[in-house]
C-alpha cells in the first residue's frame, strides 16, 4: 500500500494573493508549495496536506512519514532568542509570509515531537530542519554573518543551486548513505542550527561550517538546511522517506 506521507504548511489571508476577489480579503488560506506534493509521489507516496488544525498527536498515527516545510523563522522564544533582534518583517503572519507564527512552530513541534515518539519517519526541510533542533532543545544563529559561501541566494531561484555551495558528509551517516561525501545543494536562508538539540548530530556541513544536514540517531529522522524539493537534480531523500515508510508500514502490519 502505497503510505500516506503528511506534509505541514502555513496560514495566510487570502489578501496576499495578487488578484484575489477582495471580498475574501480577510479569509485565510492554508499554502502549500506543490513541489513537497510532487516529489512524495514520484517516489511512489501519496501526498496529505496537514492544516493546522491537523497540529494533534493522533494525526501521526494516521500517516506513515512527516515533512516539516520550509517558510518563516521559528519564534525566537522558542530556543531562548531575542524577539526584537529577529530578522523578520513586523506585523501578522497572515499578511506576511515572513512573519513569526507562533501558531505554526505549535502545530509542526507538537507533530515532530508525536512522529518521533513513534518512529515516523521525519523529514526537515530548511525552517523544518531548524524546527527539528529547536523541538529537540537545540538554539539556532539568528542571523548569520558573512562568510566564504553564499547562504541566502537572491538573485536566482534556488533550483540546484551553484557550484561552490557544497556539502560535505559524515562517513556512516544517513546524508552520506544517501548523498556520498559530497553534494551540491541550493540554499535559500538566513538563519541556521547552532548548539545541536538532545541526540541530534550534524552530519552535513559547508565549507564555512554551518551545519546542513541533521540526524537523529536511533530514528529514522533527517533534516536539512537546502530545499530538496526545488532541485532539478533528483535528491534521493524523498526516495528514503517513502522506503522507509514503506518499511513501517510492513513491520507494524505483521
Amino acid at each position: 500500500m502505497r503510505p500516506l506521507v503528511g506534509i505541514t504548511g502555513r496560514r495566510l489571508q487570502s489578501s496576499v494573493i495578487t488578484h484575489m476577489d477582495s471580498r475574501y480579503a480577510e479569509r485565510d488560506i492554508d499554502f502549500f508549495f506543490t513541489d513537497y506534493a510532487s516529489k512524495v509521489a514520484a517516489a511512489g507516496g501519496i501526498p496529505v496536506l496537514l492544516p493546522y488544525e491537523a497540529g494533534h498527536e493522533d494525526t501521526i498515527d494516521r500517516v506513515d512519514a512527516l515533512i516539516i516545510t520550509g517558510g518563516q523563522d521559528v519564534h525566537p522564544a522558542m530556543w531562548g532568542g531575542s524577539v526584537e533582534a529577529a530578522s523578520v518583517p513586523a506585523g501578522s503572519s497572515r499578511t506576511s509570509g515572513f512573519a513569526l507564527d507562533p501558531d505554526r512552530d505549535f502545530y509542526e513541534s507538537t507533530l515532530l515531537r508525536a512522529a518521533i515518539n513513534r518512529s515516523v519517519p521525519v523529514l526537515g526541510i530548511c525552517r523544518g530542519h531548524q524546527l527539528l533542533n529547536v523541538a529537540r532543545g537545540g538554539t539556532l544563529i539568528p542571523d548569520l554573518p558573512a562568510t566564504t559561501v553564499e547562504h541566502y541566494l537572491t538573485d536566482a531561484a534556488p533550483t540546484d543551486g551553484r557550484a561552490e555551495h557544497v556539502v560535505s558528509f559524515i562517513p556512516g551517516s544517513l546524508a552520506h548513505s544517501l548523498y556520498g561525501p559530497t553534494r551540491v545543494v541550493n540554499s535559500w536562508h538566513h538563519q541556521a542550527v547552532d548548539v545541536a538539540g538532545e541526540g541530534l548530530v550534524v552530519t552535513g556541513a559547508a565549507s564555512d561550517a554551518v551545519a546542513e544536514a541533521i540526524e537523529l540517531p536511533g530514528h529514522p529522522v533527517i533534516g536539512v538546511q537546502w530545499h530538496p524539493e526545488w532541485q532539478v537534480t533528483p535528491d534521493p531523500v524523498f526516495d528514503w522517506l517513502v522506503a522507509t515508510a514503506l518499511e513501517r508500514q510492513r513491520v507494524t502490519s505483521a
